[in-house]
């Protein structure tokens, strides 16, 4: 009987270290597999994310300078607004004077300039007989009139402009009241 116990004490000391010694490097490695596939999925995520904020930084960037073309000559505009509306008083005298040729003159010196300016995107806001918008207009006084329907223009003092589909300058309006 001792025999067979030293016999079962050497078997079992001989399966227990080949049973437990395969499957320690196995899942060690194992774990270190899942640890670098994870560590990789994070870094791919991470990676997409960094592309993603790129892309819509570089949209941002192209948008901002789209604008800042569009928009940069807004000043140069606004200056040469006043020359309109001096050629506008201008046209207005001469057709009360009848001087035909002067009027002639101003209104092709009128049109040239108003042309050179719609290419590069001015628009004249038209404001008489419309409904008031207060984002186009900006009402300066108003009128009792029975003919016409309450807030609707009646009479523009100043023209309103806008550069590229973004308001420039509101149109100076008279602006209709029941009476």
């Amino acid at each position: 009987m001792e025999d067979n116990d030293k016999y079962e004490s050497v078997a079992a000391s001989q399966e227990l270290p080949q049973a437990q010694v395969p499957q320690e490097p196995q899942s060690s490695e194992q774990q270190a597999v899942e640890n670098l596939k994870k560590e990789r999925d994070s870094l791919y995520d991470r990676l997409l994310r960094k592309q993603a904020e790129f892309e819509n930084y570089r949209k941002r960037i192209d948008r901002e300078k789209s604008d800042f073309m569009q928009f940069a000559s807004s000043e140069l505009m606004k200056e040469l607004l006043t020359v309109l509306d001096s050629f506008d008083l201008a046209l207005q005298n001469a057709a009360k004077d009848g001087g035909e040729s002067t009027l002639h003159g101003f209104e092709l010196i009128y049109k040239q300039l108003q042309d050179t300016l719609a290419r590069f995107g001015l628009k004249a806001i038209e404001a008489r007989g419309k409904k008031f918008d207060p984002n186009y207009h900006q009402a300066v006084s108003t009128e009792a009139s029975q003919d016409v329907e309450e807030n609707t223009v009646v009479q523009e003092m100043r023209k309103g402009y806008t550069l590229n589909g973004r308001l420039l300058r509101p149109a100076m309006v008279s602006v209709s009241v029941k009476g």
